[in-house]
């Protein structure tokens, strides 16, 4: 598993304004949305692409697109969907599927509620979208969930991670043999005992979306 913590100005002042717990919602969202676009410009380096011969107003030239099958992108409800339309405006021709996953805050063990993706990921490349990598185990159970259907190229972005969630993910992805690569904005200090990140940014859903109760 490769970690790649994107070093840029903008990358920093948007993540601090998402971090500060006086941001209002309607702030946090449309910033969520900007700075995914950031991030999915770096985790997208490796898109697939194929050779295309076009023709400009002044000659014949050779250039590329997205290779077939389509880049599918995978947010993991809820939080995830904030994340969605900043990658979709970077990649609009990219197919979506979607993933529910609910963490179980006692024993932080994660549980797959629903699912809307292709039976068969053969070929697939799939970039899947979670604000926050904390224990690791939700992300490390959505790229086995799409490993195990064919996927054989993920690309997982994160706003912000902790060090023992890398650690867990780097543990659950030893053996998968299946290219996969981490984009994140921040690496963070650590976990606290309820199993949020440090500093973090809080829940990631309820700011987007507001109190799941």
């Amino acid at each position: 598993m490769e970690l790649h913590v994107v070093d840029h100005p903008l990358v920093h002042h948007k993540l601090t304004v998402l971090r500060d717990k006086n941001t209002p919602q309607p702030v946090f969202r449309l910033l969520v949305e900007e700075l995914m676009t950031l991030l999915a410009y770096e985790a997208t380096r490796g898109v697939r692409v194929r050779d295309i011969e076009i023709e400009t107003p002044v000659a014949p030239t050779t250039g590329v697109k997205l290779a077939n099958p389509a880049p599918l992108v995978v947010p993991i409800i809820r939080a995830g969907l904030g994340m969605l339309d900043g990658m979709l405006r970077l990649v609009p021709t990219a197919e979506v599927g979607f993933l529910g996953m609910i963490r179980d805050e006692e024993t932080l063990q994660p549980t797959t509620y629903a699912e809307r993706l292709p039976k068969d990921l053969s070929g697939r490349q799939c970039y899947v979208l979670d604000p926050m990598l904390a224990t690791g185990g939700s992300l490390g159970g959505a790229i086995q969930y799409l490993v195990d259907r064919g996927a054989d190229d993920i690309n997982a972005i994160c706003l912000t991670a902790a060090p023992e969630g890398v650690k867990k993910l780097q543990e659950l992805l030893a053996d998968l043999h299946v290219p996969c690569r981490v984009v994140v904005a921040a690496l963070d200090e650590r976990l606290n005992d309820a199993g949020y990140i440090v500093p973090g940014l809080g829940d990631a859903g309820d700011r987007l979306y507001g109190l799941a109760e």
